[in-house]
């Protein structure tokens, strides 16, 4: 490495309910061998964005390294969508889809490797009413799921297992979606429709077969009039989305998604309240994040 590379190292201090103190030792460790200048910022909740934009022009970092979950890596790739800069991923949250789609490594250190010297992917964006989501957002029972998980006391997976059951069992009758793209119009009832950009939940769960990040398309994913039981089995990847014949998925560069009532939608883990239309556009390879060599 040049002499003195200054990396940001932006840590969520509550993302997977876990504390950060060892994580952040190791980094800083890696740092002093590597010879990186490494800037620390912990997120708050309140106007982190404009304070990692103010992190970045104030200290022009070549990569920023983000500890924290699918919500975290989205708010930092906002922020800095203006920049040149080069994202590495340290997954430590309670959703890491985007870790999992991008096969990243389990162990602290082998993702320090990469997310330090790695190589990097120009992966795309998807703009859904003027907000950005880099992985998978979706609108129903999934996003009640995201919200009753925020409301608990209980973080990590055995707080996600606890609030699938719950919002399970309070599950309302399917709402009735209008989806228009590519030149046509569906309608139809659904439990969840999901804007996806990539294949997998945090979990695991495939939910968009096709999906590709840089291909500069979206998927939308409509899960029709399901029972609760199967909902709960796509959710949890018992049964595959494709097998499903109540399962639709739309390839698109642009659509408008229009509910007949606002229904609750989440982006990449981060619950953003209840919603009757989404107007949503790919931004092609806007963002780029460190991969294995």
């Amino acid at each position: 490495m040049s002499n003195q590379d200054v990396f940001l190292l932006v840590v969520n201090p509550i993302a997977g309910g876990n504390d950060k103190a060892e994580l952040i030792n190791t980094v800083q460790e890696f740092a002093d061998t590597h010879n990186i200048s490494l800037k620390q910022y912990k997120t708050t909740g309140e106007n982190d964005d404009k304070a990692i934009f103010k992190l970045c022009k104030e200290h022009r970092p070549e990569r920023i390294l983000v500890a924290g979950g699918d919500g975290t890596i989205k708010m930092v790739a906002e922020a800095v969508q203006d920049y040149d800069v080069v994202i590495g991923i340290l997954p430590v949250g309670s959703a890491n889809g985007l870790s999992v789609d991008l096969n990243l490594p389990d162990a602290i250190e082998e993702n320090l490797e990469i997310a330090c010297s790695g190589d990097f992917a120009e992966i795309d964006m998807v703009d859904i009413n003027g907000k950005k989501s880099l992985h998978l957002s979706d609108i129903g029972v999934n996003a009640e799921l995201i919200k009753n998980y925020e409301c608990g006391s209980i973080r990590g997976k055995l707080g996600y297992a606890l609030q699938v059951i719950n919002t399970l069992k309070e599950l309302e009758d399917p709402f009735e979606v209008t989806i228009e793209a590519n030149n046509k119009i569906l309608n139809s009832p659904a439990r969840m429709v999901v804007i996806a950009n990539s294949n997998r939940y945090g979990t695991g769960v495939t939910i968009n077969p096709i999906g590709k990040m840089n291909d500069g398309k979206f998927e939308i994913i409509v899960l029709k009039n399901l029972d609760v039981l199967v909902v709960g089995k796509i959710m949890a990847g018992k049964i595959p989305v494709e097998s499903n014949e109540d399962v639709e998925i739309i390839s698109a560069e642009k659509a408008v998604l229009k509910t007949n009532n606002p229904v609750s939608f989440q982006i990449d883990g981060e619950y953003c309240g209840e919603l009757d239309r989404l107007d949503i556009k790919i931004v092609h390879k806007k963002m780029k994040i460190a991969v294995p060599k």
